[in-house]
């Protein structure tokens, strides 16, 4: 920075003075009662010669902006105190004017140290008089400040503002430093940047915004001069206070009447701004997120601060890291989209109300980037106010008789994100997809057929009697929602309707511990003690049957991110609530950029989409659908996506995965505050769990290009194709051991179909002609009619629901 001219008899005066007047002329100009001890004087000495050699000046605490993706929506204000600096340019020059007229006339002329006015004060002290005066220059005021804002022990900041003599040579020696190492105009910039102005604004910036609500460059006359008469006593002559009111006006007025003497203003101006009524526009700044700019934003709010304590770039400790965000000034440009967070607030609020104690919870994730885009619950952001709750009453009923209330309408829990206890919620079927991702990691394709029976005994053992065990056995035998569902399935016909039946026996054959490393490996996390025992070895994870059921506890927003990273063709990325910090110093943190990794294959990541766009409607040109748990919404969406819909027993959580390329958006209905709910969550077109997804993406996505997904390509669609052997009429055992040769799984159909062939004997297979090796092939029986089905040359027909053909108009049941 650059230094003023001081010349040599100056520079040496300044520091005689300082040396003479140490203990008798500082104490009396500030303190009369101790003008004559020499104990003073012997202290003033002391205290010079101990100075460090310079002063060191942290800058001062600086509030930290939050805003949303556009860089411009504001989000929320973090601070410990609300200051952000400012070049001296863009104040008014008023504002100085008014500085000097309140503080320190002499400013532009003395160098840090105004003698005249120290010796004024001496003699004025010294007579006894009843108005005592002091003699701090606006420089010795910035060094005093400066000293307390770069105290690293509160006793330092103490012995910065003590009213002894020792405090004020001190203040003089360094005033005396910092008028040479700094300009008039770079110290009154420092101090106005400094300078505490009541009602928790610090610094110009903040107080022009607090009081007027602008900016301090539009400061006029009449403001900056109510401006400048607070730094003096801020609380006395607070305007936003009965008490304090006429006392501003009067101080005010008092420092118009200064700027005339100093020659700032003219007389006409000055009684122009005097006769202007003092009227406060502004407002203190919101602090935290509990204030954000829509009360709803504070549950994406909170997940962005909660991830800023976990960086260790930002200091060791959680503490120092919150202290680096409320103090350093930061601009801080959010993943939050503000076009996905108004759908998902309108659209999670249309489904329940907030007094609903059904959470209707939505995260939304940019698949590619993990940046979190939206995160929306029919809850309020707030602490309910324990003098006047307006919570419901808690719906466990072993709390509520405790008189116990929930945590709706009010909750400030991480519902969307987990953490401080909140461990997850099932979300059911949506977990098949990991299944679906280990099959093909082992090599299993897309059109692995597998019969599902209406239940299926598995190796799985649990609890001997359960409701979900074989009767009379210890093990797990899973069924389905709906009994026609049994039958023939492959990846995609399973996975559309969500047939159990093909999903435990498929992560019986695969192992489930390969299917939670997959949930791991896309981004699920375990929170919840009874998961974290099922998955930390591998002996207790392939035990754990009902996984691929969706029974483990996640989140909406490891969900979403889970299905992101199949939609990003395999690529996995942190989730994370940032896309842009700067310092105060304008330099742009790494901290804030993507942290991706590719975690699958993107041949694997690509079917698995290809099988997931069953569910909701879609189908590109390899997919091969035979039902659909959410049908409607690929047409309400209109896009391309993919997604899965989830029960859970007893329907105590609903659940809907959707996407497109651009986004990912995982919903789930559950009751927080008591998981073991008596209502049943529901999906439908009301009050359920589906439309808040839906309308959620159909909201994000307009304006928004149409991408389609990739379709998969070669063995991993169809495997290794074999032939099936002719079998057209001949017996059923003839034709069972032949096909059971070629390495076929083989089912006979209860149902005879019109065929040519004799009665009972084989009408012809399904499918026929290729399918993959080891799949299963359906031997349909002739009726003997003498009939048959048009371009099937073994003359079978195949089933209406069986894999490979359309899905059906009707909606299927979510699974």
């Amino acid at each position: 920075m650059r230094k003023r001219d001081h010349n040599l008899l100056t520079n040496a005066a300044s520091l005689l003075i300082c040396g003479l007047l140490a203990g008798v002329v500082v104490a009396a100009a500030a303190f009369p009662a101790v003008a004559m001890s020499g104990l003073a004087a012997k202290a003033g000495a002391e205290t010079v010669g101990k100075l460090p050699p310079d002063l060191t000046v942290k800058r001062a605490p600086q509030i930290s902006y939050i805003l949303a993706s556009d860089g411009k929506t504001p989000l929320a204000t973090m601070y410990d105190e609300n200051r952000k600096d400012v070049k001296l340019k863009d104040v008014a020059p008023v504002m100085r004017q008014a500085i000097v007229a309140a503080e320190d006339h002499q400013f532009y002329k003395h160098n840090g140290v105004d003698f005249k006015g120290v010796a004024r004060a001496f003699v004025n002290n010294s007579s006894g008089a009843a108005s005592q005066q002091g003699a701090s220059t606006l420089t010795m005021q910035y060094v005093r400040l400066a000293i307390a804002y770069s105290a690293s022990h509160p006793a330092d900041v103490v012995a910065a503002t003590e009213d002894t003599s020792a405090r004020k040579i001190r203040e003089m020696q360094y005033a005396v430093q910092v008028e040479k190492k700094f300009s008039k105009d770079e110290i009154m910039e420092r101090y106005l940047n400094i300078a505490a102005f009541g009602n928790g604004a610090y610094g110009i910036f903040a107080a022009s915004q607090v009081y007027f609500n602008k900016t301090p460059a539009k400061l006029t006359i009449d403001e900056a001069a109510m401006l400048a008469g607070m730094v003096k006593a801020p609380t006395s002559f607070d305007p936003t206070t009965p008490s304090g009111y006429p006392l501003a006006v009067d101080r005010r007025n008092y420092v118009i009447n200064n700027m005339v003497k100093t020659g700032a203003i003219t007389q006409a101006e000055a009684d122009k701004a005097k006769a202007v009524k003092l009227t406060v526009k502004g407002k203190r700044a919101p602090n935290g997120c509990v204030q954000t700019k829509v009360n709803s934003w504070g549950f994406f709010c909170d997940y962005f601060y909660r991830w800023w304590l976990q960086q260790e770039e930002f200091g060791s400790t959680t503490y120092d890291r919150e202290r680096r965000l409320k103090s350093g000034g930061y601009t801080i440009v959010t993943t939050l989209d503000v076009q996905a967070q108004k759908g998902a607030d309108k659209a999670v609020r249309k489904a329940k109300p907030i007094t609903s104690k059904e959470a209707a919870m939505v995260a939304v994730v940019e698949p590619g980037s993990g940046r979190v885009r939206a995160m929306a619950v029919n809850r309020n952001f707030k602490l309910d106010d324990p003098n006047k709750p307006t919570n419901k009453k808690h719906s466990d009923p072993v709390q509520r008789r405790k008189g116990k209330l929930g945590n709706y309408p009010n909750t400030v829990n991480p519902l969307l994100s987990g953490g401080d206890g909140i461990t997850g919620y099932q979300a059911g079927s949506t977990f098949k997809i990991f299944t679906i991702v280990a099959a093909l990691e082992k090599g299993i394709p897309l059109q692995y057929t597998i019969n599902s029976p209406k239940q299926f005994k598995s190796e799985y053992i649990i609890q001997r009697g359960s409701p979900a065990a074989c009767p009379g056995t210890h093990f797990y035998c899973p069924t389905n929602s709906v009994e026609s569902m049994a039958g023939p399935h492959n990846m995609w016909s399973a996975f559309g309707r969500s047939v159990n039946t093909y999903f435990v026996p498929l992560q019986q054959q695969v192992g489930a511990k390969n299917v939670i490393k997959a949930a791991q490996k896309l981004g699920i996390t375990f929170r919840a003690q009874e998961d974290l025992n099922l998955s930390a070895t591998d002996d207790a994870a392939n035990q754990w049957g009902a996984f691929t059921l969706g029974v483990s506890q996640t989140t909406p927003l490891d969900l979403a991110n889970a299905y992101a990273t199949l939609g990003a063709d395999g690529k996995y990325c942190e989730p994370i609530p940032v896309q842009k910090i700067t310092g105060p110093d304008n330099k742009t943190l790494d901290v804030a950029n993507p942290r991706c990794k590719q975690v699958i294959s993107t041949e694997v990541a690509r079917a698995a989409v290809d099988a997931a766009r069953c569910p909701l409607g879609d189908r590109s040109s390899t997919t091969k659908c035979t039902g659909a748990t959410a049908p409607n919404v690929k047409g309400i969406v209109d896009a391309p996506v993919a997604g899965k819909s989830g029960t859970t027993d007893s329907e105590k959580t609903a659940s809907l995965v959707a996407m497109t390329k651009q986004y990912a958006v995982a919903g789930i209905m559950a009751d927080p505050d008591w998981p073991q709910t008596n209502v049943k969550m529901k999906h439908g077109e009301k009050d359920g769990i589906n439309p808040p997804v839906y309308e959620t993406l159909r909201d994000a996505m307009k304006g928004k290009e149409r991408i389609n997904f990739t379709p998969p390509k070669g063995k991993i669609v169809e495997g290794d194709q074999r032939s099936i052997p002719r079998v057209r009429c001949e017996s059923v055992d003839t034709a069972r051991n032949r096909l059971k040769g070629a390495g076929f799984e083989v089912v006979v159909s209860d149902v005879k179909v019109s065929s040519n062939c004799p009665a009972g004997s084989v009408a012809g297979t399904s499918p026929d002609g290729r399918t993959i090796k080891g799949g299963v092939v359906t031997i349909q029986l002739s009726d003997g009619s003498g009939g048959g089905a048009p371009g099937d040359s073994e003359g079978g027909t195949p089933p209406a629901n069986g894999p490979g053909n359309r899905p059906p108009n009707g909606p299927g049941r979510p699974g």
